[in-house]
């Protein structure tokens, strides 16, 4: 509606013999313009531009603005010029059939109107457009904030179904280090239930997360796994958590776990020229056949990253001479 108010109040005065006839001239104009407005936003574009049918699109807005066009020009020389029709010959009068004729076929002033219905019809698709765009993109965050989540719940309790079960086989064993677990993962609980909610977190927080992670693993297989854990980190970044904590519990629970002699894993975090360089490598137990199957964690840590980082990250994952070895190449935030 402000489209077509514009178009009343912007009323060039000096070209009309008075306020009425001014007002009344571009009240004409603008029927016109809501005819050509309704008729393409609510029959042509939906019923053939937007299924793509582009000739019945453009036939039918030409049909449309040839009609409008014939109205148009009948009221003007029908109605309004008569009705405002001024002469110094007091007995002349206007001719509506002559000048119905001289207006009908001027390829001109057809084109000429044409672009006048039409302006304020483009003004409104372009605001449409703007407005589904947003909403588009506004549903997509929503979606995408969802499908996080879902994905973050599928993996926590996952991660706490491992590290409980290295408590109970400590407990089992009556260890004196059953309390020291205790307090590291509930360290790790916290950080896991209040630390991480946000999209991206301190780098140095999913360290220290790993840290913890890498202790208790350390204490529940003692000397049948030897850990190296390199850090090159020099500055402050973000991280989407709990990225690289699947990887990690994935080379515990796929190599360590089932290697029945000991098992070695190398990690790797550093960050260089705006980029976070993550691998790891771990033994791959001899007795484990090729793994061919994406593991539950890493099947959902790739869906975070396409989420989260669309094209903007590098991961490369491959078993080479009875090792598993993962690269992961994240942009920092």
């Amino acid at each position: 509606m402000a489209v077509f108010v514009y178009f009343i109040i912007t009323i060039e005065i000096q070209y009309f013999g008075s306020y009425t006839e001014a007002i009344e001239s571009r009240a004409i104009l603008v029927s016109m313009q809501i005819i050509i407005a309704y008729c393409c936003l609510y029959v042509l574009i939906p019923r053939y531009l937007t299924p793509k049918k582009n000739v019945q699109f453009v036939l039918g807005l030409f049909l449309l603005l040839a009609l409008t066009y014939t109205l148009f020009v009948c009221i003007m020389e029908f109605y309004y010029n008569p009705k405002y029709f001024k002469s110094e010959d007091p007995s002349a009068v206007f001719d509506s059939l002559k000048g119905f004729r001289d207006h009908i076929f001027k390829i001109r002033s057809f084109a000429g109107k044409s672009v006048k219905f039409l302006t304020p019809t483009i003004l409104l698709v372009i605001a449409k457009f703007y407005k589904e765009k947003q909403a588009y993109l506004q549903l997509n965050e929503q979606k995408t904030s969802a499908e996080l989540s879902a994905l973050k719940h599928q993996l926590n309790p996952h991660f706490l179904f491992n590290t409980l079960n290295n408590l109970y086989a400590l407990s089992i064993n009556k260890s004196d280090e059953a309390p020291e677990v205790i307090a590291k993962l509930s360290e790790m609980l916290d950080y896991m239930l209040y630390g991480c909610n946000d999209k991206y977190v301190p780098l140095s927080k999913e360290i220290e997360l790993i840290d913890n992670y890498l202790a208790l693993e350390k204490i529940r297989y003692d000397e049948r796994v030897a850990i190296h854990f390199k850090k090159d980190i020099e500055m402050n970044v973000n991280i989407a958590p709990l990225i690289l904590l699947t990887f990690i519990e994935n080379a515990f629970k796929h190599g360590v776990s089932q290697e029945l002699k000991k098992a070695d894993i190398h990690i790797n975090i550093a960050v260089k020229n705006n980029y976070i360089l993550f691998d790891i490598h771990n033994s791959i137990a001899q007795n484990k056949l090729s793994l061919n199957k994406n593991p539950i964690g890493l099947t959902n840590v790739k869906k975070q990253l396409d989420l989260l980082y669309q094209d903007e990250y590098s991961l490369n994952i491959n078993e080479e001479n009875n090792r598993f070895n993962v690269y992961l190449k994240l942009p920092v935030k």
